[in-house]
């Protein structure tokens, strides 16, 4: 699978531990029949042999150590595995993505990247240590058995080979069976995880019972499917008992024979020969078992690497569309174009009809517009985080040839709910520029008046806030928000609503520093405000879907840019 190298030192020690202790249970075993051969055959007292008796159990608690051993080493390089996988699939889906529109959807992209890598690690831990395991020990214990008692080692193997070979008769059924068990649960991860994000509009739009019955039939069809596997996996289980006990039974029915003089061939077997093949009977079995008890682990480790498979080679499909990112830099600010713009609802409904919009470079043009009539829905489709029909271009390029990389640095979108994450202020801020001087980010945080609430906490921007913003009000969330902005070099600037939670003096004090910052950049902002719209250019009301002007004081382009009149 080539991932195995990620897990270091760490695999090969959960690989070597149960070959070493084969070794020790070959010398334990014979140690054990000449305990028995020596006190039943010839009668030596109990003490005489404790020194062989405190040899096995000393054998016994190594190999019980190894065995931790073992498995804490495989469950470290499994985790080690899983980690770097996670990594470069996370990084792989950032790097690839398409806009930020949901393809794959979230919750199969969750599902990829948390349950999908969680189900190799049994894999790793596991099946591998066992598979190595029962390919080399059952063939080390019938080459010891072969010069003391041929017969015994014909017989292990007629029987060892037919476990391995009906095995894979199953495995063939259980590996279909896995990977429709596995793209169920993917869609069942996307199809939850999209209604529950979903559930207020479902609500609003009376489409609960309908999410709730879909959401019903993908469970159920996952519950068929995993049952499909359940009961491949008993089959298999069940085969391996049926030639294990065929295999122990025979030995143990030739040795009595063997002693009770009931076969004529065959009398030199020793009481410490016959005891010592009883007693390697079923180990020789038992990593066949260790690797039929894991068997399915193979299963789902292949199919879990299907579906991130199919996951990656979406994202590249996606990112196909998108050419090359060539290098970022901006050329002033950008010219934007829309025209015919169409975005219609998960229902159907029209929310944009055949939408015109023409932004000159360094203009600023102000959006008004109820509540719902399409404004957010319009930004949304100018930063290309939704489909829609129609065409933007932005400095005459169509949006759909602008590579991803470029886009996001040339264009800047502000929601009016910003994600905060559980994290300081500083490293909300500096999300915008991961690698931003600690200078630049009290500078971005001191402009958009971060500062100004920051100051009063304990510990100023290196104050801790929840997930969400949890611990700020949406003002405050907003203004951080609003200083990832200034640590950026966009041509195009949208803000939604960015003084929704402010009071009037706030308002005037951040909206300077926007139109200082937007002087040589585009600016769109979607507001209710009319002192916020009266800054910009030009005035436009969105309404049925179209975009309609509205008189507006004149202005030559950028004269307002940070005047405090209202």
């Amino acid at each position: 699978m080539g991932l195995r190298g990620l897990a270091g030192g760490a695999l090969n020690l959960a690989i070597a531990t149960p070959l070493v202790s084969g070794v020790l249970l070959v010398i334990q075993a014979a140690l054990l029949a000449n305990v028995l051969g020596l006190t039943i055959e010839d009668g030596v007292p109990l003490l005489s042999v404790a020194p062989l008796i405190g040899w096995i159990a000393a054998l016994i608690l190594l190999r019980a150590l190894l065995a931790v051993l073992g498995e804490q080493a495989g469950q470290a390089g499994a985790e080690a595995i899983k980690q770097s996988l996670r990594e470069k699939l996370f990084g792989h889906l950032l790097a690839g993505r398409h806009g930020l529109h949901l393809a794959p959807a979230s919750g199969a992209v969750s599902a990829g990247v948390v349950d999908q890598v969680e189900a190799i690690e049994p894999f790793f831990a596991r099946y591998i240590p066992a598979m190595i395991s029962a390919a080399f020990l059952p063939v080390a214990f019938v080459v010891v058995l072969m010069p003391i008692d041929w017969i015994v080692g014909v017989l292990f193997l007629l029987t060892a080979p037919a476990i391995p070979l009906f095995m894979a008769l199953a495995g063939m059924g259980a590996q279909a069976a896995t990977d429709r068990q596995a793209s169920a649960f993917a869609r069942l991860s996307g199809h939850f995880a999209d209604r529950l994000r979903g559930l207020t509009t479902l609500k609003l739009l009376g489409r609960q019972k309908t999410a709730t019955e879909e959401v019903y039939l993908a469970s159920e069809d996952l519950r068929r499917r995993t049952n499909a596997v359940l009961r491949i996996a008993f089959l298999s289980s069940a085969i391996l008992e049926f030639f294990a006990a065929l295999g122990v039974a025979g030995v143990a029915l030739y040795v009595g024979l063997t002693f009770l003089g009931l076969l004529p061939f065959h009398p030199e077997l020793t009481l410490v020969a016959g005891l010592f093949a009883l007693i390697m009977a079923p180990e020789v079995y038992q990593p066949l078992r260790q690797l039929a008890a894991h068997y399915h682990d193979r299963a789902a480790a292949r199919s879990a690497l299907v579906e991130i498979e199919r996951h990656i080679a979406k994202i590249d499909a996606l990112a196909l569309a998108s050419p090359a990112a060539a290098p970022v830099t901006r050329h002033g600010p950008a010219a934007l174009s829309v025209r015919a713009l169409d975005v219609v609802s998960e229902t159907g409904a029209s929310i944009l009809n055949h939408l015109s919009l023409d932004l000159r470079p360094g203009e600023a043009v102000a959006i008004m517009g109820p509540s719902g009539c399409g404004k957010t829905t319009l930004a949304r489709a100018i930063a290309r985080i939704i489909p829609a029909s129609g065409s933007i271009t932005l400095d005459g390029r169509p949006l759909e040839e602008i590579a991803e990389t470029h886009l996001r640095n040339t264009l800047v979108f502000i929601t009016q709910k910003p994600r905060i994450f559980h994290g300081t202020i500083a490293e909300n801020i500096a999300f915008a520029a991961p690698d931003a001087a600690e200078s630049a980010i009290h500078a971005a945080a001191e402009r958009a008046l971060v500062n100004s609430f920051a100051d009063e906490l304990p510990n100023g921007l290196n104050t801790l806030v929840g997930e969400g913003g949890a611990g700020l009000s949406g003002g405050q969330a907003q203004r951080v928000a609003l200083a990832r902005l200034f640590l950026t070099d966009p041509s195009l600037v949208i803000l939604d609503e960015p003084t929704a939670h402010l009071d009037g003096d706030t308002e005037a004090r951040l909206l300077d520093a926007i139109f200082e910052f937007c002087s040589d950049r585009s600016l769109i902002i979607l507001t209710h405000s009319r002192p916020t719209a009266h800054r910009a250019d030009r005035i436009l009301r969105l309404a049925a879907g179209e975009l309609l002007p509205i008189p507006h004081r004149l202005h030559a382009v950028g004269e307002n840019r940070g005047d405090n009149r209202t």
